[in-house]
């Protein structure tokens, strides 16, 4: 498509994704005084994988105790690669921000005294909300708009173009700086709100060269149940597992280390309710989670008494801990312009090793969005000249029509299926080992020279295509820093190196796409004489 045909936009921040942390980007950026265009895949407000259900926060009062209590528990349970300081910030930005989410209307449950207890949000509420004030702030929202690959000239990021699901247009806008709030990798996993979460962000960021981190913390299951797709598993430490034959599985709930991973691999696994055995506690659990019942209400289960199978959907980096690598507090990455935040920057600095659920991982989508945000703003305000004037050209190379050097038209739907195959096993992806690794790498390097192929044209094939050469990018990197740390830490382990090691209490920096390099990158003076402990 010619540029004349193309919807041409011009802001000083873009921002992609319309998650939590591309919302408060976006409204960062906008109190800053710049001009500010949202660009999301989905709706901001209903897509995502907060937007369908709740999340806790890490709402703690301004008590030093309390707080320094708080951060040192997460960084021994960091694997010791997390920072303490970066710990605190996320402690005191989140407390700030939920004292604006209250003011803006939220309703918060409150005590006795009328005091609004300010850590859980409840998603569909929480994203209207989010959409309200983003709007507020005078920030442009492309709707249902994804952004395909970015724009660059020798001074850096300049902004990007994508195409729009609705009048199946094209649109393109210039800024000087651009948050990259995409979310993380689920490789269509068909966990809630997860399948719009295919690694996009991190494929354009390294097409401009940045650099990734922390891509070895991504064995990351959640327990589901098989027929659904909600991955809320706190509800089922009140759960009763057992086998297909009715015997009682002993060991522990979905959260007790490789319980289910292991029970899973030898058969099927089912759980009954059971231990909710009063009226009071399965109402207070229906309130709590009410979407985690809706599939089992529609197949016709009382959960309570009648036990249902359950399946583990992997959830990649969103519920991982590697994404693009921050370099400085607002977080930048190495390419000037352009900013991360959420699932798509690596939380490495906050969570070190190991991630988890929804406390830390949301808590760190509103921090990293505001100062991402911020940080985007004033570099952008910062420049001498618009967009507009800069030389700029489209980046992208893989999975994009007319990039490709074959014209062997790519199959994108065989594609997704084979590098599912790859990172959905347990055998491969959970209990990993270096020669099945390097077996399954080897595979995902054949299957990543099937990008360079023609792409059909059609707006469901363009997205695809580009979703799932970003899947098998993700795969790649994944495996690339997993083979490189020859320990068992946090979210990694080989069942070759069970031990955590001293000597790698670093970070593993990716860079390249058809070459992957992957160099250590020393923690501050300060933490490296800290004790190790195993993961």
């Amino acid at each position: 498509m010619s540029s004349s045909q193309i919807n041409q936009m011009e802001a000083d921040v873009l921002v992609l994704g319309g998650g939590p942390a591309g919302a408060w980007a976006a409204w960062s950026a906008a109190k800053q005084g710049a001009r500010v265009i949202l660009a999301d895949k989905g709706y901001l407000g209903s897509s995502g994988a907060t937007a369908p259900g709740g999340t806790n926060l890490l709402y703690l009062p301004p008590d030093r105790e309390l707080r320094e209590k708080a951060v040192q528990q997460r960084y021994r349970e960091s694997g010791y690669l997390a920072e303490p300081e970066w710990i605190h910030r996320v402690l005191d930005q989140v407390y700030e921000s939920l004292v604006l989410v209250d003011g803006w209307g939220y309703p918060f449950r409150r005590d006795e005294d009328g005091v609004p207890l300010r850590d859980h949000l409840q998603g569909p509420e929480y994203m209207k909300l989010m959409r309200r004030q983003v709007s507020r702030a005078g920030v442009r929202i492309l709707d249902q708009s994804p952004a395909l690959e970015l724009l660059v000239d020798e001074h850096g990021v300049g902004g990007a173009r994508g195409i729009s699901r609705l009048d199946g247009g094209e649109w393109e806008v210039r800024a000087n700086a651009v948050v990259i709030a995409t979310g993380g990798c689920a490789f269509l996993s068909k966990g809630l709100g997860c399948n719009v979460l295919t690694g996009d962000g991190l494929l354009m960021a390294t097409e401009l060269g940045a650099e990734l981190s922390g891509m070895e913390f991504t064995r990351q299951y959640a327990p589901s149940v098989a027929y659904g797709t909600v991955t809320r598993g706190r509800l089922l430490n009140w759960a009763t597992y057992t086998s297909e034959d009715g015997t009682v599985l002993q060991g522990g709930g979905p959260r007790a280390g490789d319980f289910l991973p292991t029970m899973l691999s030898k058969g099927p696994v089912y759980a009954v309710l059971n231990h909710a055995d009063t009226e009071e506690k399965r109402q207070i659990l229906r309130k709590s989670h009410a979407i985690f019942f809706l599939p089992l209400d529609r197949a016709g289960i009382d959960p309570f008494t009648q036990r249902f199978p359950l399946t583990l959907r992997y959830e990649g980096t969103v519920r991982g801990t590697g994404g693009i690598r921050l370099t400085n507090e607002e977080c930048a990455s190495t390419v000037p312009g352009l900013y991360a935040a959420g699932d798509a920057a690596t939380r490495e600095r906050v969570t070190g090793a190991k991630s988890g659920g929804g406390a830390f991982n949301a808590s760190w989508a509103i921090s990293s969005g505001t100062w991402s945000g911020a940080g985007a703003a004033r570099f952008a305000l910062a420049q001498g000249r618009s967009a507009t004037a800069r030389k700029l050209q489209p980046a992208g190379r893989y999975g994009l029509a007319g990039r490709n050097q074959s014209p062997e038209e790519i199959d994108s739907a065989a594609m997704v299926k084979a590098v599912q195959q790859e990172v959905f096993p347990l055998d491969i992806n959970y209990f990993r080992s270096e020669p099945v690794l390097r077996q399954s790498l080897e595979r995902l390097h054949s299957l990543w020279a099937g990008v360079r192929g023609a792409v059909r044209p059609t707006i469901q094939d363009r997205l695809r295509t580009r979703e799932v050469a970003a899947m098998i990018a993700t795969a790649r990197w994944m495996y690339t820093a997993a083979l490189e740390r020859r320990e068992t830490r946090g979210l990694h382990m080989l069942q070759e190196y069970p031990a955590t090691e001293p000597a790698l209490q670093h970070r593993l920096i990716v860079s390249g796409i058809d070459h992957i390099r992957v160099h250590a990158e020393q923690l501050r003076e300060q933490q490296l004489g800290q004790e190790v402990v195993p993961g």
